[in-house]
């Protein structure tokens, strides 16, 4: 049986202060904030995909986090906007792999919870 899955819908990160990570993930990486529920949830658009903040609810081993990678256009002018933001990077951006038609290029930072953030962009061949 085929699902049909065609995009991420929502994804949950897991965070220990949903006040400093509202404001991480709303005025440092930018994106835009849906709404808040009292409960700790904080909801945001990323592209047609919703990020879900969450504070710890239930057992802590059902709140591990897998590393999500933010697309750009520009990895160069993302990651320069990030540092003058005061964010340091667990690994600079750099060229991950050649394609026929593009250039992968990655790079990693972590958010206030230490959760693993990758920063990606595919640019196009000269």
């Amino acid at each position: 049986m085929n699902l049909n899955i065609e995009k991420i819908g929502q994804i949950a990160i897991a965070v220990t202060d949903i006040n400093q990570s509202v404001a991480f993930y709303r005025d440092i990486l930018g994106l835009s904030l849906l709404f808040e529920v009292p409960s700790g949830l904080a909801f945001f658009n990323c592209g047609g995909t919703r990020l879900m903040l969450t504070t710890l609810q239930g057992k802590a081993e059902d709140h591990k986090t897998s590393v999500i990678y933010y697309q750009v256009l520009d990895i160069h002018q993302a990651t320069a906007q990030l540092k003058a933001k005061g964010i340091n990077f667990e690994r600079e951006p750099q060229l991950a792999a050649k394609m026929t038609d593009h250039h992968l290029w990655i790079g990693f930072l972590r958010d206030p919870d230490q959760n693993l953030i990758g920063l990606m962009a595919e640019l196009p061949l000269a």
